[in-house]
């Protein structure tokens, strides 16, 4: 496709849905800020993308640290960059008990899960706004829908991006600016290892592919929509929530984490 000469930001760009938001804006015409906290592995996900044609920028970025997110735009704006869609996909989950759990790493991933993007869409927004044109994903979870006992920090952040985006959608349609959340349910990404937990067959079995789950997102994006569940499966456990009671929904969640 040829090159739109527009600018999209992707976080968490160095793997995972990552990397499949980078290559499906890449492959619309997109240049391209990747950002992440591993310089080796966003420059390899860079070449691989280059090939398109496009324009890509790496920006290595810990958004779990103070600070962070507002540092990053302002490094975007010193390249002349004028972003037209963000991608907030950077995100961190804690598996265990709540207790068990450091308050150090609870912090870093509540700043990371809501802190850094709040100020990211804050800043670029606004610009948006200005403008009056952008689009805006925020990647909330299927957790958002439920407590989730031994996710209790990590799945209540998601229920403030899940919140928090869909207000934003209302908010900003008059500024002719898309905001769009997307909730993904478990994916063969890494992300249950890296919260500390090993998946069991049966989580397995439910997995989704990272490349669907970010392409249910971007359309979703780009056809103007306040809200998109990845999977069929997803869509009915979420749509079911509502009408549990929410103590029972609570154990059944719980259950199904462990299983």
């Amino acid at each position: 496709m040829m090159n739109t000469g527009k600018w999209a930001l992707v976080t968490g760009a160095s793997g995972g849905m990552g990397v499949e938001f980078a290559s499906l804006l890449a492959e619309r015409g997109y240049n391209l800020v990747l950002t992440a906290r591993s310089a080796d592995r966003l420059e390899k996900v860079a070449s691989n993308l280059r090939s398109f044609g496009g324009q890509i920028h790496v920006e290595r970025s810990d958004l779990s640290q103070e600070g962070a997110a507002a540092a990053l735009v302002e490094t975007i704006r010193k390249r002349g960059i004028v972003l037209d869609v963000l991608i907030n996909n950077a995100g961190q989950g804690l598996h265990g008990d709540f207790v068990d759990q450091s308050a150090e790493d609870i912090e870093q991933m509540l700043r990371l899960n809501i802190s850094s993007l709040t100020t990211l869409t804050h800043e670029i927004a606004t610009g948006m706004a200005e403008r009056r044109r952008g689009h805006i994903l925020l990647v909330a979870s299927l957790t958002a829908f439920m407590p989730c006992p031994t996710y209790a920090a990590y799945a209540a952040s998601k229920a403030y991006v899940r919140n928090f985006g869909e207000a934003l959608h209302a908010e900003m349609a008059p500024r002719d600016v898309t905001v769009t959340v997307l909730s993904p349910g478990l994916m063969d990404t890494g992300f249950l290892n890296a919260a500390g937990q090993e998946p069991s067959k049966s989580m397995k079995r439910t997995m989704t592919s990272p490349r669907e789950t970010a392409k249910a997102g971007i359309d979703a994006l780009f056809a103007g929509r306040q809200t998109v569940v990845a999977g069929s499966m997803n869509r009915l456990v979420a749509a079911v929530s509502a009408f549990i009671p929410r103590g029972r929904l609570t154990r059944m969640a719980g259950q199904l984490l462990q299983e």
